[in-house]
């Protein structure tokens, strides 16, 4: 049970918190209805402001559009001004651009182009919007007079500014000097740097706005001219300076001289005089109105036309470089086509002048004319490469020119060839003119020249020979691989082919030789005639390389012809039987010692002698007369003929030294045995 005070204290306390509680709930419901107040009013104050806002939007939302109408009318008031503007200016095109047009591109072409696109603009405005406006025909004429003076200013730039290339910088630029490994190549400037841009501009206007190609015309053709002139100036230079001053190349690089053939022609053995063989250069004085011997002259001919080909090249390449700057590419390969064809053509004609030109010369029979063929022909060949690969792109019909030039140039001179192989078998046994002393025919020497000059062109000739596919005339055994094309003959059997051909003439030589000995009714004559002429061949080969292209196919060659001149050595010496028989044993009278001899015998002595002193006489008389123009063979067959003559004499003298024969034994013992060696000794001395 609790006690009283306990729970009269708990009991206060109970109450108190009650009454604490009850004043809280007192201020707490205060509180709310205040604050139910202050959101009364808050609600009244927003609905107030809300109302108002209503008002306010109602009022400003129609300004508010009316004023973006405003805006909108004014940008449209602008912008239609602005066309205006824009289109007024059209109008005043013509007006404000024809100063600057009467006037020309000249010194101002990107001011002159400016205008032109401003006139242009405005041809496309009337076109669009007004063709039938009288404003569209006034620009369109505007823009046609400034595309006009466009065009005109293209040609004058280039009349102006290309110049043919002068002939001492084309042979810098063709020279190749073997001594230098490394070369600074020679650039050719056509045009100023400048001009150049200008022309590349104008050009690119005329084919992107012009729609004009004339233009290419009137470029391939000043530069067509400029090409053509450039070689013709290379061509007069050699004419004017070659023959006086012997300059034929750039002073700056020289160039090798290889295409030229040789011009030494060697004396007539035996003879102070020069032996007179037909140079090359004759075939063509018809051609050139030069006299007869005058070898610069085609020497000339030949260099500068060897020269021009090369230049042509060179300058065909230049000039394309320059054209792909100036020209669009899908017209370049036509109009470079063009630009070269006058320059070509006037090479190829003068080719073709050098064909014909040598075709009549062979049919004069003067086949020496083929030697002028042969340089130019070499120097094609080894530019054909580079020849082609210039033209490519071009026409079928350039392309194949210089092929054709080959072709007549090979096709004429294998002619030659085999009719010079022919002439030399069938050249007339002509008495007068056979050498009376039996030194070398001209026959002979101008045969060996020939075939000295072609060995210069070895290769050249032999692939002329396989071209024409001449090895069944010369019945060569063919590889199979060697007879699919002319162009796959290889270098050896070219090389045996031209071997078989000098093989040819040399043979046909040989039998007209001894064809025409027969003339000489003399057979010592005849065996010394041909003696002198197998000799002067043998050395000929022996000094040149001709004795080794001959040995491809004949390895005997040398000693076949040693062989022939010791047969007509022993010929010749079988002409002194006749006075050494005199002094034989056959019918000498045996002679007992202290016999006398009869009347007959001693007639047979006289007989001796008087037969031997005549003879030795006319031998001496007429083989003096005679020419053996080797120092070495003359000395040998003077010596063997010394020994053999003086001998036998000295035996016969001896035989008949204690024979009492005649009273005057001085009538019949009219030499002694040197002078007997003294007289033969003098044999074929001309000046004895």
């Amino acid at each position: 049970m609790i006690p009283t005070e306990d729970a009269s204290a708990r009991k206060r306390e109970i109450e108190e918190k009650l009454k604490q509680e009850q004043e809280t709930l007192s201020f707490i419901r205060e509180n709310l209805e205040k604050s139910d107040q202050l959101t009364k009013g808050m609600v009244s104050i927003l609905s107030s402001f809300e109302s108002r806002l209503m008002q306010l939007e109602n009022s400003i939302i129609p300004v508010h559009k009316q004023t973006e109408n405003l805006q909108r009318l004014q940008e449209n008031v602008d912008k239609t001004l602005s066309c205006m503007d824009h289109v007024i200016s059209y109008y005043h095109v013509a007006k404000d651009t024809d100063r600057i047009i009467r006037e020309g591109p000249t010194g101002r072409l990107d001011e002159y182009l400016a205008c032109i696109a401003k006139i242009q603009k405005a041809v496309e405005y009337f076109q669009d919007n007004n063709p039938d406006s009288p404003e569209l025909n006034t620009v369109k004429a505007r823009f046609e007079k400034g595309k006009e003076l466009l065009e005109a200013e293209f040609r004058s730039l280039l009349t102006r500014y290309s110049k043919p290339v002068p002939p001492i910088l084309i042979l810098d630029t063709i020279s190749v000097d073997e001594d230098m490994e490394l070369q600074e190549e020679v650039v050719l400037e056509h045009l100023p740097e400048a001009v150049l841009q200008d022309i590349i501009c104008i050009s690119g206007w005329l084919v992107e706005y012009g729609r004009n190609q004339d233009f290419m015309n009137v470029y391939y053709q000043i530069r067509s001219s400029q090409l053509d002139r450039s070689i013709k100036g290379l061509k007069e230079h050699f004419r004017k300076n070659s023959a006086s001053s012997g300059i034929l190349y750039s002073p700056a690089v020289q160039t090798k001289r290889k295409d030229t053939p040789t011009k030494k022609v060697p004396k007539r053995p035996g003879h102070d005089h020069d032996l007179r063989v037909k140079h090359p250069s004759d075939a063509l004085n018809e051609k050139h109105g030069a006299a007869a011997g005058k070898d610069d002259v085609l020497d000339i001919e030949i260099d500068s036309y060897i020269h021009c080909i090369s230049a042509f090249v060179k300058l065909a390449q230049s000039e394309y470089a320059l054209l792909t700057e100036i020209i669009p590419e899908h017209h370049q390969k036509k109009t470079f086509d063009s630009l070269i064809q006058e320059a070509l053509n006037n090479l190829m004609l003068e080719g073709d002048n050098i064909v014909f030109a040598a075709r009549r010369a062979i049919e004069r029979r003067d086949y020496s004319a083929i030697l002028t063929i042969f340089p130019i022909l070499r120097h094609l060949k080894m530019n054909k490469s580079e020849f082609d690969s210039t033209l490519q792109g071009t026409a079928a019909s350039t392309k194949n020119k210089m092929p054709t030039l080959i072709n007549s140039m090979e096709m004429i001179g294998a002619k030659a060839l085999e009719e010079f192989a022919d002439s030399i078998k069938n050249d007339p046994d002509k008495e007068y003119n056979m050498p009376k002393d039996g030194t070398v025919h001209e026959l002979t020497s101008n045969a060996i020249l020939f075939l000295q000059q072609l060995l210069d062109f070895h290769e050249t000739a032999g692939a002329m020979l396989a071209s024409q596919v001449l090895g069944d005339t010369y019945n060569i055994p063919l590889d199979p691989r060697e007879t699919s094309s002319a162009s796959s003959y290889t270098s050896d059997f070219n090389k045996r082919l031209l071997s078989t051909y000098i093989c040819k003439v040399l043979g046909n030589l040989q039998l007209n030789l001894l064809s025409k000995s027969k003339v000489y009714e003399d057979s010592a004559l005849s065996a010394i005639f041909l003696h002198n002429n197998y000799n002067y061949i043998l050395k000929s080969l022996e000094k040149s390389e001709l004795i080794q292209l001959v040995t491809v196919t004949q390895k005997r060659a040398e000693n076949s012809y040693r062989e022939l001149i010791e047969q007509q050595i022993d010929m010749y010496q079988r002409s002194w039987l006749k006075v050494t028989e005199h002094l034989a044993d056959r019918n000498m009278p045996v002679l007992q010692p202290g016999a006398k001899l009869k009347d007959k015998e001693r007639q047979v002595i006289k007989d001796k002698f008087k037969g031997f002193n005549d003879g030795l006489e006319e031998l001496c008389k007429t083989q003096k007369g005679w020419a053996i123009p080797d120092k070495d063979q003359r000395d040998f067959i003077r010596q063997q003929q010394r020994r053999v003559v003086s001998d036998a004499y000295r035996s016969f003298l001896q035989r008949c030294a204690n024979i009492s024969f005649t009273k005057n034994p001085e009538k019949y013992h009219k030499y002694r045995p040197e002078e007997v060696e003294e007289m033969i000794e003098k044999l074929f001395d001309t000046s004895a």
